[in-house]
């Protein structure tokens, strides 16, 4: 799984002009899912992102993780996270989880973010067709890929 977490001061999602999800300060998070991915790979993000220390202590420094700000998240799938590039100039999405597999995967993401961060997590809607905006705070934009932990 790919995670792009983004540190905002706030962020929603509309979809068919309606606010489907909306927040202050917190992550914005797109996620996309790869078709050798498990459920482990869910837990692996869920315990870094729920530990992730990017927002600022009293002296400014990047100290603080999301619980220890009381923010807020919104995840959203994006399956193009995966897309290939390397032949022609149109992006192949073979390497992306087909939605029977990345839908329970994304849902436990979720499941397992509530349980450790105890507040629910705000979602796009899987498949549809989002407008995302955000205010990027810092700018600070985190990527973490399950497949390649460092």
């Amino acid at each position: 799984m790919l995670a792009v977490i983004q540190r905002v001061s706030e962020a929603k999602v509309e979809i068919d002009g309606q606010i489907n999800a909306q927040i202050n300060q917190g992550f914005l998070i797109l996620v996309g899912i790869h078709q050798h991915d498990t459920e482990a790979d869910s837990h692996y993000l869920a315990n870094k992102i729920s530990a992730l220390r990017v927002f600022s202590d009293a002296e400014g420094k990047m100290n603080l993780d999301i619980k220890a700000i009381d923010g807020q998240i919104i995840l959203v799938s994006q399956f193009t996270l995966h897309a290939q590039t390397k032949k022609g100039n149109r992006p192949s999405f073979i390497e992306a989880a087909r939605p029977e597999q990345a839908i329970p995967l994304y849902h436990h993401l979720i499941d397992q973010l509530e349980n450790k961060l105890g507040f629910p997590i705000q979602t796009g809607k899987f498949g549809a067709d989002m407008q995302v905006s955000l205010v990027n705070d810092g700018p600070v934009t985190i990527i973490i890929d399950s497949q390649h932990p460092n």
